[in-house]
């Protein structure tokens, strides 16, 4: 598994981030904030908002005017593969909050799309649809909203948690293999596509589908990842096929 340079004794949790990602973050390292567990707050609860506000990431977010700490992910991600350019069409796939989708549009693309089964919020610059990706229409109503295939589809998707580590990661290899499914649908050649995934072990027919299906494929985990959580997400560049539809033959 690839990983984002880190400094030698720095923190790695925002040693990533650079002015190509727009600032560095803060490191966190002032006094952290403690939370007492009240009588009517769970001992998970109180150890939840205590991470959140000693967590950089939160506070940046934030400032910055962005919906979930995660678009520092996908910055960060960008800023190592260099995946988002102006005038591509971007399909963002469980877009709830939208700070993926405010990322993409950030970057400049042309067309942005963000699916999600919940209501979100109207992202300015991008067109949110309430739809479940896995409705057999779904691929053709993204491209007929695109104008085309996508050149980029993005999952930051994650299945509700059972606590259960293997469970839980075959649920998200499940999900992971649909969106690919749904990605070799809509993208254009030479397309990517990047999708969260837990370790576990249980992926190899997924990365073989996709070594098949993209030039290169890789695994990184982006600095703003919590570091006790065993999430990676795929990269994966120069898609071989060629979305059905508008201006894509396939």
């Amino acid at each position: 598994m690839s990983a984002f340079p880190r400094t030698p004794g720095g923190n790695s949790r925002s040693d990533a981030m650079s002015s190509k990602s727009g600032g560095n973050i803060p490191t966190g390292r002032g006094q952290a904030v403690r939370v007492k567990t009240a009588k009517k707050r769970s001992v998970s609860s109180a150890r939840w908002l205590e991470r959140q506000l000693n967590d950089p990431y939160v506070a940046e977010a934030k400032k910055r005017g962005l919906r979930s700490r995660a678009a520092f992910k996908l910055l960060q991600l960008d800023e190592k593969f260099h995946l988002l350019k102006k005038g591509q069409r971007v399909v963002d796939l469980g877009a709830a909050p939208g700070g993926w989708t405010q990322v993409a549009v950030q970057k400049g693309a042309t067309k942005v799309i963000g699916i999600d089964l919940l209501e979100v919020e109207p992202v300015p610059g991008a067109t949110i649809i309430q739809l479940d990706f896995l409705d057999p229409s779904a691929p053709d109503k993204l491209k007929d909203l695109l104008g085309g295939p996508a050149d980029i589809v993005l999952s930051d998707m994650a299945a509700n948690t059972t606590g259960h580590a293997q469970t839980d990661h075959l649920r998200i290899v499940g999900l992971a293999e649909a969106a690919y499914l749904f990605a070799s649908e809509v993208l254009s050649p030479g397309g990517a596509f990047v999708c969260k995934l837990f370790q576990g072990g249980a992926q190899k027919e997924l990365n073989d589908g996709l070594k098949r299906d993209f030039a290169v494929v890789r695994n990184a985990k982006p600095a703003a990842s919590r570091q006790d959580s065993s999430e990676t997400y795929i990269v994966a560049t120069g898609f071989r096929g060629g979305a059905k539809g508008q201006d894509g033959e396939g």
